[in-house]
């Protein structure tokens, strides 16, 4: 699904210049790429690609997936442009590693649709021309995927080359099943834990991505359970809010609507329910989700198991700002790479009239600075009065500019449809979150909750 995304690749990384062509490089790889042009300027800000060299071409066809229809609205079957070409490949490795500020890792973040179906050849391409552009420093990748294609050579390679590796799990078979089908409306769960299962033989470093749907909404700790058990210690719960396109959408071939202007395309509170897809949690259902697990695993997992969720509100308490972009005071710095070489502002923004340019004609950077990823990520801070009075605006920042299609009055900005969501979530867990923000400006572990008035082990 096109929104799956990992807490670490939130990290931005850097490089050294590239090395001239045929050089040797630190790894001992000379690979012979075409000369690379004049080194593109150092971003002046962070920022992170989301890559999907493959679009939205996926093995399955899970029912709330609003990425699908994204290959018949961008790329016709005439277009060519189904698979990233080894020559775009290039210019986004190269100058994305240019674009960053040497000192720290360089990471790159790999997604579809289902990547795999690219082959395990494009990735060992993609190591290629990494090492070569970067010599001697540290990079990493993180490869999200549905897990069904995965085998013991997939995970030989990830673990040979320290991939982290996302798998999309929805819980325990028939909650993950009732929306995760292939093409042929075929239930995939044996078929993920099979994927998972050749990633545990191979001790490679995985997380969990699930969508909270209205499905397994009421499962909370059945899934978190099941999770743990399964052997994930990083997990993600991702909230589907997808809206019924209108007819004018629909037209275009759209399955979902498309996300709303800060002051247009917005719903009244009265037909939120009747615009919403039917594979959405009703309204609350999320936050009463994410507090479910919080009490659990505040009692009993803290410095064991890592939630994104969890670890992005401890931040905003410790005064650093969410970890995640749905919450941040300002987005536009997490961009999303097509594979015919076209950049957009977001994931959740691949419309042609939210496409940056052609990074295969403009320099990455460039696109990345320009005026319009300037916009686009300063309205995130255009907010409705209700969230400027909000007592939890500091850790929410009016959520994901997508989920903003609640009308709040004419001339308005939207509210997010997680509204209550989240201001129930925050409120109930700011005792949790004060207590262990003390405790690490003690110089304490957070995991020392679990001995005070949160638990007893």
């Amino acid at each position: 699904m096109g929104s799956e995304k990992f807490s670490a690749l939130l990290v931005h990384a850097h490089d050294p210049m590239p090395p001239t062509p045929f050089e040797v490089n630190a790894a001992g790889v000379a690979p012979a790429p075409a000369a690379p042009s004049a080194r593109p300027a150092v971003a002046h800000r962070p920022f992170h690609v989301m890559a999907k060299p493959i679009g939205a071409r996926c093995n399955l066809a899970c029912t709330y997936c609003y990425y699908l229809e994204k290959t018949a609205l961008l790329h016709p079957p005439d277009s060519g442009a189904l698979r990233m070409s080894d020559a775009t490949l290039e210019v986004f490795v190269r100058d994305y590693i240019a674009a960053q500020p040497a000192g720290a890792e360089i990471i790159f973040a790999w997604q579809g649709g289902e990547p795999t179906l690219l082959g395990l050849d494009f990735f060992r391409r993609v190591v290629e021309l990494q090492k070569y552009y970067a010599p001697g420093r540290t990079v990493q990748n993180a490869f999200q995927t549905n897990g069904t294609l995965l085998d013991d050579a997939w995970a030989a390679f990830f673990r040979a080359e320290k991939f982290l590796v996302g798998i999309s799990f929805d819980g325990p078979k028939l909650l993950h099943d009732t929306y995760r089908v292939d093409r042929a409306e075929r239930p995939t769960w044996d078929r993920v834990r099979a994927g998972l299962s050749a990633l545990r033989r191979h001790a490679v470093q995985f997380n969990t991505l699930t969508v909270v749907n209205r499905r397994n909404c009421r499962h909370a700790l059945e899934i978190y359970r099941f999770l743990v058990e399964a052997g994930s210690r990083h997990l993600q719960f991702i909230p589907l809010v997808e809206r019924r396109p209108s007819s004018a959408e629909a037209a275009r071939g759209l399955d979902h609507a498309a996300p709303p202007g800060v002051r247009t395309g917005l719903v009244a509170p009265d037909a939120v329910a009747e615009a919403m897809a039917p594979e959405c949690a009703a309204p609350s259902r999320y936050g009463e989700f994410l507090r479910t697990i919080f009490d659990h695993w505040v009692q009993h997992d803290v410095g064991r198991v890592y939630v994104q969720q969890f670890d992005s509100a401890l931040s905003s308490w410790l005064g650093r700002g969410a970890a995640i972009c749905v919450h941040q005071e300002h987005c536009g710095r997490s961009l999303a790479l097509e594979p015919d070489g076209s950049l957009y502002s977001c994931d959740h923004y691949v419309y042609p009239e939210y496409r940056l340019g052609d990074i295969t004609t403009t320099p990455l950077v460039d696109l990345a600075n320009g005026e319009a990823a300037r916009r686009f990520g300063d309205a995130k801070a255009d907010l409705p009065a209700a969230c400027l009075a909000c007592p939890v605006r500091f850790a929410c920042h009016g959520d994901c500019p997508k989920h903003r299609f609640v009308s709040t009055g004419a001339g308005q900005p939207g509210l997010s449809y997680l509204c209550p969501d989240y201001l129930g979530f925050f409120q109930h867990i700011a005792p949790a979150m004060q207590t262990m923000v003390a405790l690490l400006r003690a110089g304490r572990a957070p995991a020392e909750i679990m001995k005070g008035r949160y638990g007893t082990s």
